[in-house]
């Protein structure tokens, strides 16, 4: 695979400020029961590295100590970590908000068939992801069978009360761009996916978000070997849009790897920029944030950053403007 790095470091995106900690991402692993086009954690059937008890332990008791609201599990496929129900439960136990960010096909698998029953009782906040509305779109851009799976998940959720007023159980879907190019305007984009899977499927969701393709990993080296590279980060710089800066998820968000590493996000997670311990300079893990203060840390940037800020802006929550 075809690094970016080197054409990203030498960055002219601004510094930005760090506000108080909200909202702990972690990343469970990068095992996937899928190979997306898009996905920007490399993940895969094939990938080895989840995270074990002893880190998630480090990840409770941080929920435990700080006012953190909302845990934020990705992947890979966050559920194919074996601690990922034990997670979620006590975490909920703690009273904080728990996302799962559910790639839909997951909850076809056959050792899986009743994760979407768990997900219900315990009030799991779905975030899935679901590229476009047609078929052949998704198809090309996460494998042959993978719409009709998105399908089928998206209906085993709503029969649980996924997406139905007043039922407390949140259902959020996620738009990428199946090209190099921006997402179109989320409102009217939310509205079309609503009209289509209603009309055609009887399927009913909260919210769509749109995210914007990030210039690294997999997605990255795509432009890289198409010769897009260079395109693809004019447009995002051309399209910056500095009304999103205040909003941009960095802020108010840590990342956390399957080793307890800590990231601004999952993209410099992706692209090893750790965030370093201020007192002794060693890559900062979840066991020593008791002994900084995050206010000293500076975020780290480069230029895959313009992604969260071209047009509408993106972040882990869709668009910011």
């Amino acid at each position: 695979m075809l690094d970016t790095w080197p054409l990203l470091k030498n960055s002219s995106f601004p510094m930005l400020d760090r506000d108080d900690l909200e909202i702990l991402q972690v990343n469970l692993g990068y095992r996937c029961n899928q190979t997306c086009l898009h996905c920007h954690v490399n993940a895969g059937p094939n990938r080895s590295e989840m995270m074990e008890e002893s880190v998630i332990d480090l990840v409770l008791q941080l929920l435990q100590r700080r006012r953190v609201h909302t845990l934020d599990l990705t992947g890979g496929a966050p559920e194919l970590n074996e601690h990922f129900r034990s997670l979620v439960q006590r975490a909920r136990q703690l009273g904080k908000k728990v996302i799962d960010r559910c790639n839909l096909s997951i909850l076809s698998e056959p050792d899986q068939t009743d994760l979407v029953d768990f997900l219900s009782r315990h009030k799991v906040s779905i975030v899935a992801s679901l590229p476009c509305y047609l078929e052949e779109n998704v198809d090309g851009q996460r494998g042959k069978g993978v719409y009709d799976k998105s399908i089928h998940g998206l209906r085993m959720l709503n029969d649980a009360g996924y997406g139905a007023d007043g039922s407390g159980l949140e259902l959020n879907l996620v738009y990428n761009p199946t090209g190099p190019y921006l997402p179109p305007g989320q409102p009217q984009l939310e509205a079309d996916y609503k009209k289509h899977l209603w009309d055609n499927f009887g399927i009913r969701f909260n919210q769509l978000f749109t995210i914007t393709n990030m210039p690294i990993a997999r997605f990255g080296s795509t432009l890289l070997s198409q010769g897009k590279f260079e395109d693809y980060m004019n447009l995002l710089k051309d399209s910056m849009n500095l009304a999103t800066l205040n909003g941009v998820m960095c802020r108010n968000q840590l990342s956390i790897d399957w080793q307890g590493y800590v990231y601004d996000c999952d993209f410099n997670q992706m692209l090893k920029l750790n965030l370093t311990h201020p007192a002794h300079g060693n890559d900062l893990h979840i066991r020593d944030l008791d002994s900084v203060n995050l206010r000293d840390l500076d975020i780290i940037v480069a230029d895959h950053c313009f992604g969260c800020t071209a047009g509408q802006g993106s972040s882990c929550g869709g668009a910011l403007d």
